[in-house]
C-alpha cells in the first residue's frame, strides 16, 4: 500500500538514505526543508516543502492527508553552551510537531532520539530526553529509536576522523576509552521501515546498536588502518581533554565542544539491542569500512 510520509530532517545523513528506500518501495514522500539549499539535497522523486519547521501552520499544511510523520531533525552542537539551542531543536520542535499532528489528525509518528537520552549532564542528552517525554505523553501512535553513533558513507564518525587524520601523523583525543556501538545506517533505515509496517511497534522504544563495542581510540585506529595510514592516537588525561573541548568550543564548526565532552562521559552502548526485536541482524560495521571511507578519500 502506497502511503504518504512527511519527513522532518529528510535531507540529512539518515534522511537521504531513508527517503531513497521509501521511494523505492512506492511511498509518497514529503521532505520538509528550511531553505532552498536544503531542499536541493532532497532525493529525486520526493516532494520538497520549504518552510519553517517551527511554524505550526507550515507543519499543518505539510502534514495534511499524510499517513505518518518521521522526525529526524538533529544537531550535535548549539550556538553557545546554555542548552537553549538543543531545547529549541528537540523540545520546542516536538511540541509544535505534536500539536500540528493532532490538528491534522495524523497519528503515526516515528521519532529519532539518541541512546541514553535524558541521562548524564550534557545539554544534548537532556534535551533529547525531554523531547522523548513529550512524545511519550502525547496521544499519538509513536515509536522511538535510540541509536548509538551511526556509521555509513559520508558519516560524522569514521569519515570525520579520516578528514582529521589525513594530514596529521597523530591525533590527541580526550576520553579515548569512551565506548560506542556503531550501528550501520542500513540497519537504522530498516528499523524505521519495519516499524512503519508493524503496528506492534507503537509505544515501543528501540535502542539501535551494532554487534561490536569500540572505544573512541579503536575507532580512530580502524579509520587509519582502513585508509592504509600509520597514525598514532594520543590519549589525553581528563584535565587536558577538558581543555581541548574548551578550545574546540571557540573554533569554527566546533570540532569538539564542552557539551560533546559532557556527552562523552556516558558510554554509548546498550545491552538491549532493538534490532533483533525488529527482525534485523545487526551488521558488522568493520566489514563496511572500506565502502564507508571511500566517500572520505
Amino acid at each position: 500500500m502506497n502511503r504518504t510520509i512527511a519527513i522532518l530532517g529528510g535531507s540529512g545523513f539518515v534522511g537521504r538514505a531513508l527517503v531513497a528506500r521509501l521511494l523505492a518501495r512506492g511511498d509518497l514522500v514529503r521532505v520538509l526543508s528550511r531553505d532552498a539549499e536544503a531542499a536541493a539535497r532532497t532525493p529525486a522523486g520526493a516532494e520538497p516543502l520549504v518552510g519553517d519547521v517551527f511554524d505550526e501552520a507550515f507543519l499543518r499544511k505539510s502534514f495534511d492527508r499524510a499517513d505518518a510523520v518521521i522526525n529526524l531533525v538533529g544537531i550535535l552542537n548549539e550556538r553557545g553552551d546554555d542548552g537553549r539551542g538543543f531545547h529549541r531543536v528537540y523540545v520546542e520542535l516536538a511540541d509544535t510537531m505534536i500539536a500540528a499532528m493532532q490538528a491534522t489528525g495524523v497519528r503515526r509518528l516515528l521519532q529519532m532520539s539518541a541512546l541514553h537520552a535524558g541521562d548524564g549532564d550534557s545539554h544534548y542528552l537532556k534535551a533529547r530526553g525531554e523531547a522523548e517525554a513529550r512524545v511519550r505523553t502525547s496521544v499519538l501512535d509513536w515509536t522511538l529509536f535510540r541509536p548509538s553513533v551511526i556509521a555509513g558513507p559520508g558519516d560524522g564518525l569514521f569519515c570525520r576522523f579520516a578528514q582529521l587524520l589525513r594530514f596529521s601523523p597523530a591525533l590527541p583525543i580526550g576520553r579515548a576509552d569512551a565506548r560506542f556501538q556503531p550501528v550501520w545506517i542500513g540497519d537504522v533505515v530498516d528499523a524505521f521501515l519495519r516499524a512503519l509496517d508493524d503496528e506492534t511497534t507503537v509505544a515501543g522504544s528501540y535502542d539501535l546498536v551494532g554487534p561490536e563495542v569500540m572505544t573512541l581510540a579503536e575507532i580512530v585506529r580502524l579509520t587509519a588502518s582502513t585508509k592504509g595510514w600509520t597514525r598514532f592516537v594520543v590519549s589525553l588525561p581528563d584535565v587536558f581533554g577538558r581543555m581541548q573541548a574548551e578550545v574546540g568550543e571557540h573554533l569554527p564548526g566546533k570540532p569538539i565542544s564542552r557539551d560533546n565532552w559532557r556527552s562523552l562521559q556516558r558510554d554509548s552502548t546498550s545491552d538491549d539491542n532493538g534490532l533483533p526485536k525488529l527482525g534485523i541482524a545487526p551488521t558488522d560495521v568493520r566489514g563496511k569500512l572500506p565502502g564507508i571511507l571511500g566517500a572520505a578519500a
